[in-house]
Order: C-alpha cells, then sequence, then structure tokens
C-alpha cells in the first residue's frame, strides 16, 4: 500500500509550506509514477515540462531504514526516460540503479518498468531523479529515510521537519537545450533562473507572488532536509539571522557542524537543524551560485529566495536579506567542505587498490575548427584523458550475459601521461581518448582514488558521485597532489563520508572506500552538462565467494535497448 507523504504539494499559484513531521514507515513502501508533460510558468515564461504525477518538484517519498520500495513508473512522455535513486547504495540491486545504458535500457515512449530495492544501512535525506539527457532538470524528488520504528536520531527530535529542493529553471525545453549544445560541440546555456522548490523568489521579475513562504513557530526547532538538485551549479545557502547545525550529509551522520553558510553542490544532501530564536518577523532563505571558474565565465549574479515567516507575527516589514560570500570565494567553500567530520567511521587504514585520476575538460578537434567549442573544438569530460561514449547496450546486461564488444576492462589506475596538471597544459594533451573502458575492482577491495583537477580548458570545482557505494573523503588540497606528503595528513579517523565530493578547483581530493556491493557502477561528474558530454566513467564490482555476495538475476521487466 503506498503511504502518503506529509510534505505538503507545492502550489504554483502560492507556495506556502506548512511544516508537519514526516510520516510514519511500513516495511513495504509502493508508489505509482506517471510520467508527462505539463505547462508551467516561472519569471514572465511558460513552459512545457516533463513532470511526474503532475508535480514540479516531482513526489517526495518517504521510507524507513530497512523498508522495501517499490515504485513502478509508466512513461507517457514523449522522451525516454530512467530514473535514479541518488544516494541509494543498492546493495544487491543494481538492476534498480537507473543511469541510461550503464545499469539499464531507457524506458521508451508508452512503456513501463518497475524499480524494486531495499533501503539497508542508511539514514537521513537523499533524493530521486531523472538518469537521461537534461530531464533530471524536472524530473526529480525528495527521498526521506527515517530510522527504524523505536530508533531515534543521534540528535535531539526536531519539532518538524522541511524540504528544502535547490533547482533550475530554463525559458526553453530542456532537451532542446542540451540536444543543441551536443551537436553543435558547446557547453549548454545557463539557465534562465535559480530556484528554491521550483520558485525562483523576489528578485525575479514576475516571482514575487510565488515565492515560497515556510511558516515556523518561535522557539521551535526544525530539520531542514536540503536536496542540491541543481543541473550546473553549486551554491551557498543561508538563512537570515539563523545560524545552522550540519547534522547529516548525503544521509551520513556528522558530528554536530554549527555554522551560518551551507555549499552545496549538485547531487548533495544536507539535513541541518534551525532553531527559531527570534520573535518575530520574515527572513529570507536564500541561494548564490559559487562559481569557482576564473572571472568572467557566465552565471546569473542573482539571490534565490524563499521566506521564513515566523506564525502570528506583529511585524510586517519586509525580509531580512543575508550576506553571501562573494561568487568566487574558494576558502568559504573549502573551509566548509574540509571541516565537517563523521560521527561514526571505519575508514579502511590501506589500501588494495590505489587509483589516480585526472579529472576535467578536454577537447576534441573537429574538421576545420567547425565545432562551437574552445578553437573550433567539440567540447567533452574526461577521467584521465578518457572521455566516456555511452553503448548501444547497458553495461550491466552486457556483463551479466557475457555479451562481448559492448566495454573493455582495461580503465587505467593512472592517467597516460604525467604532466604539471594545474598549469598552463600543452594543447597536445587536451586531445582524449572516447570509448568505453572500465575498472574491474575485486569484491571486498580497499580502494583509494586521488581526483585531480586540471587545467586543460579551465580550472574549476568538479561535484563527483559514485553509485553503489559511499566514500570516505580522506584528505583534499590545492595544487597538483604529491603522493609523498599529502597522505602523511590523511584523516584516517573520523573524514566525513559522502557520496558526491566537490574536488576543490585547481586542487585534488582523496577517497577511500570498500568494494563490497557487486555490480556495474557509474561515477561521474554531476554538473549534468559535463556528464552528458563524457564526464564519466564505469566500475565493475566482481561477485564474492558466498551466495549473498553476488549480483542476482535481473528483474522479470528487464527493458531491451
Amino acid at each position: 500500500m503506498a503511504r502518503i507523504s506529509s510534505v505538503l504539494k507545492l502550489s504554483s499559484l502560492f507556495c506556502l509550506i506548512l511544516v508537519s513531521p514526516w510520516s510514519a514507515s511500513a516495511a513495504l513502501v509502493e508508489h505509482n509514477f506517471t510520467i508527462g508533460t505539463q505547462s508551467v510558468t516561472r519569471v514572465c515564461n511558460t513552459q512545457t515540462l516533463v513532470t511526474v504525477n503532475g508535480q514540479y518538484p516531482g513526489p517526495s517519498i518517504t521510507v524507513h531504514e530497512g523498508d522495501n520500495l517499490v515504485v513502478h513508473v509508466q512513461n507517457n512522455a514523449p522522451y525516454n526516460v530512467t530514473l535514479h535513486w541518488h544516494g541509494v547504495r543498492q546493495m544487491r540491486s543494481c538492476w534498480a540503479d537507473g543511469p541510461a545504458y550503464v545499469t539499464q535500457c531507457p524506458i521508451t515512449p508508452g512503456n513501463k518498468f518497475t524499480y524494486n530495492f531495499t533501503i539497508i544501512g542508511q539514514e537521513g535525506t537523499l533524493w530521486w531523479h531523472a538518469h537521461i539527457t537534461y530531464l533530471r532538470a524536472t524530473v526529480h524528488g525528495a527521498l526521506a529515510i527515517l530510522p527504524r520504528p523505536g530508533n531515534d536520531y543521534p540528535f535531539p527530535k526536531p519539532d518538524a521537519e522541511i524540504p528544502i529542493i535547490l533547482g533550475e529553471w530554463w525559458n526553453a525545453n530542456v532537451e532542446d537545450v542540451i540536444a543543441d549544445a551536443v551537436r553543435r560541440g558547446a557547453v549548454p546555456n545557463d539557465s534562465d533562473a535559480y530556484t528554491i522548490n521550483s520558485q525562483p523568489g523576489d528578485f525575479y521579475p514576475c516571482s514575487s507572488n510565488d515565492t515560497t513562504r515556510i511558516l515556523v513557530e518561535a522557539g521551535k526547532t526544525y530539520l531542514l532536509r536540503i536536496i542540491n538538485c541543481a543541473m550546473i551549479h553549486s551554491y551557498f545557502f543561508k538563512i537570515a539571522q539563523h545560524n545552522m547545525t550540519v547534522v547529516a550529509v548525503d544521509a551520513v551522520y556528522t558530528k554536530p557542524y554549527e555554522t551560518d553558510v551551507l555549499l552545496t553542490h549538485p547531487g548533495n544532501t544536507m539535513d541541518v537543524l534551525i532553531t527559531t530564536g527570534q520573535q518575530s518577523g520574515q527572513y529570507y532563505i536564500g541561494t548564490r551560485v559559487y562559481n569557482s571558474q576564473p572571472i568572467g565565465t557566465g552565471y546569473l549574479n542573482t539571490t534565490t529566495t524563499a521566506i521564513l515567516q515566523y506564525q502570528d507575527s506583529s511585524n510586517t516589514s519586509a525580509p531580512l536579506l543575508p550576506t553571501f560570500p562573494a561568487f568566487n570565494d574558494t576558502t568559504t567553500a573549502f573551509k566548509f567542505s574540509s571541516e565537517l567530520r563523521s560521527l561514526r567511521a571505519s575508514v579502511p587504514q590501506t589500501v588494495d587498490e590505489e587509483m589516480f585520476m585526472t579529472e576535467g575538460f578536454s577537447l576534441v578537434s573537429c574538421p576545420n575548427n567547425s565545432c562551437a567549442g574552445l578553437f573550433g573544438g567539440r567540447a567533452v569530460g574526461s577521467f584521465s584523458n578518457i572521455s566516456f561514449v555511452r553503448p548501444d547496450i547497458a553495461v550491466l546486461q552486457a556483463y551479466f550475459f557475457g555479451i562481448d564488444g559492448v566495454y573493455t576492462t582495461d580503465f587505467p589506475n593512472n592517467p597516460p601521461v604525467v604532466f604539471n596538471y594545474t598549469g598552463n597544459v600543452s594543447r597536445s594533451l587536451w586531445e582524449p581518448e572516447l570509448g568505453v573502458r572500465v575498472k574491474l575492482l575485486k569484491y571486498n577491495s580497499r580502494v583509494q582514488i586521488v581526483f585531480q583537477n586540471t587545467g586543460i580548458v579551465t580550472i574549476q570545482n568538479h561535484p563527483i558521485h559514485l553509485h553503489g557505494h559511499d566514500f570516505y573523503v580522506v584528505g583534499q588540497g590545492f595544487g597538483n597532489y604529491n603522493s609523498q606528503t599529502d597522505p602523511v595528513n590523511f584523516n584516517l579517523e573520523d573524514p566525513q563520508m559522502l557520496n558526491t565530493v566537490g574536488v576543490p578547483t585547481g586542487g585534488w581530493a582523496a577517497i577511500r572506500f570498500t568494494a563490497n556491493n557487486p555490480g556495474v557502477w557509474l561515477m561521474h561528474c554531476h554538473f549534468e552538462s559535463h556528464s552528458e558530454l563524457g564526464f564519466e566513467m564505469v566500475f565493475i564490482t566482481e561477485d564474492g565467494p558466498e551466495s549473498l555476495d553476488k549480483l542476482p538475476p535481473p528483474p522479470p521487466d528487464l527493458l531491451q535497448c
């Protein structure tokens, strides 16, 4: 039986959230998703969006840890669709992970597919979204995982919980935006507005009447479930005159961390506590872009707002606006990311598989410099100078059924050439290899990856997301990683566990995890335009020795490409 979430559907006419606790749990949680199209208006512009059950954002799902989640998807949209359950580890349920042409073939128009998996060992906030082309711009929603009945949060129970979904809006069909960019070999056009719970807020044209309002009572504690669903932007997040205490990131509990500003990358989720210590009034909840690229690159220099409004307030003055860091304040961004600590950690102290990956942009030459990328080339993303090309058959199906010719198993542990990664990189190193090269991991192997940002085309903070496994961020820094001196400063005691890490601009990040989940797992930049341009690679975690250590057969409704 489907369970009804306590999160109210957001009205396109007046976005008012009355906060209440998330709903009770059940062992089997079942939902029906119908994907279709509808007209939606924002910032003086009406677009036909692809949505789920007519909602934008899509339906919120609430489960308890240990629940079995079953979602029946009917695709009535004119596009191929898949859904990814972002951050869900999918233990022995790789078939339900969702990235198109990696773990499944798409759900074609008029067809259906059922996602069936169990939430194992995770509590906090995650989310779901489309994982094909640019559809996740509007096809996304919250996934709240409560403790098992009878268990408590590792912090005082809040009086209520509030979903905060950060996104973007285009005055165009998003499928046309990405298709045009791929055709021309360019990076897609930036969005026309940023949003909080689908609304841009007071500082955008034709938007102030629809600004999201969140009603709170003085002297209460609220849990904000913040999800960055944006396609191509990281955000600074603040609430005027209210501090926040971070208690979980990516559905992993943190040691309480008090701050007045958050940095959130696309893909990240954060659970934060606020106490309504003011007596009355209205206060802006706001986001501004963190743009780590060099000055001069395009982004919207705007503040996106919702309003935190105290109920029964006699103060009717205009909302107060928080003061934000500069758009390129990498010092504040790095401080926030590097100071988070796991509440409970079990870090691999040694490693069996050590990888060093360069990551960032590359450039493919075009005949007569005819493409719209830099120097007339085609912009692509890459790991270790290998740009992923999605195959015609899902990698998981090829792996499980032994279909030859879909991929090779020779993704390297190190890039082909050693160079000054964050310096002025020679144009001779800009051209990547194209293909489907995967990395095999032995079951239960302890893996360390160092992601090294490069100066090819541009330096930028890239949010790297790994499917099927969470990982510990044991170290990060600026410049070129030094394998002799930097590991001395690794945190192997209580580093934060994540599923999406922002690799510092012009720097590096080191992660560790145990490959204990058999299956085929995508890793990619969560700036969607970068992922669509080949900034992806695939791990295959091999079966273990016991029956419960092996990838099960596919579901009966397995889709064919």
